[in-house]
């Protein structure tokens, strides 16, 4: 079992590496949030195979906390979208200007 942590810890780097050079480059609001997306199943990855390793609950339950956060992330994060799209139009990141003061 010990070999095959390596690989998905290496796997959960490069989902990690994925989402975050998606969430600096890309313009449309939906990718942005679909590389979040994938940035925090990365981490569930993690905490799936250090928790395994270990032998502890631990890690399941921060796993289980993190896909309420990331569903709670998904109906308040479209809504916002639908909302902005209709307002503008759009859903380009550069053209939000709304939320600033």
């Amino acid at each position: 079992m010990a070999e095959y942590q390596d690989i998905y810890l290496i796997l959960s780097a490069i989902l990690f590496t994925i989402g975050c050079g998606g969430v600096i480059t890309r313009k449309n609001a939906i990718v942005v949030f679909l590389c979040i997306e994938i940035m925090l199943g990365a981490v569930n990855l993690a905490f799936i195979t250090f928790s395994r390793a270990n032998s502890s609950p631990e890690g399941i339950f921060m796993v289980m906390c993190i896909m309420a956060v990331a569903a709670a992330e998904a109906a308040v994060g479209l809504a916002i979208f639908v909302l902005l799209y209709r307002k503008t139009g759009s859903i380009n990141i550069d053209k939000f200007n709304l939320l600033k003061w």
